[in-house]
């Protein structure tokens, strides 16, 4: 089992910016991909950002936020710049464990509201 603790968040205007972080506990040295999904209010949860051995970034958020995972400390953080109120979503903090199991942890979510 791994556990998730998400931090940061809040409410910032457009164009500002914020950090989420994340810190993984239990069986960590199971763990493969680490990043963020999101979910808006009326839609499905999507990916932001995942680090493993490559990154990946959804389109939309391309070029203003950046994912760190620092793996002797089993955090992963994200840089959010240049907020959108589009953006505006609870993150996750997500973990999936490498072969043979692929098992998928999830944080408790965290608010980030952009105003206009």
């Amino acid at each position: 089992q791994v556990n998730l603790v998400e931090s940061g968040g809040g409410s910032v205007q457009a164009g500002q910016s914020l950090r989420l972080s994340c810190v993984a506990s239990g069986k960590v040295l199971s763990v493969n991909v680490m990043g963020w999904y999101r979910q808006a209010p009326g839609k499905e949860r999507e990916l932001v950002a995942t680090r493993s051995s490559y990154t990946e970034y959804a389109t939309s958020v391309k070029g203003r936020f950046t994912i760190f995972r620092d793996y002797s400390k089993n955090t992963v953080d994200l840089q959010m710049d240049n907020l959108k109120p589009e953006d505006t979503a609870v993150y996750y903090c997500y973990a999936k464990n490498g072969f043979p199991d692929f098992f998928q942890y999830w944080g408790q979510g965290i608010q980030v509201t952009v105003f206009p």
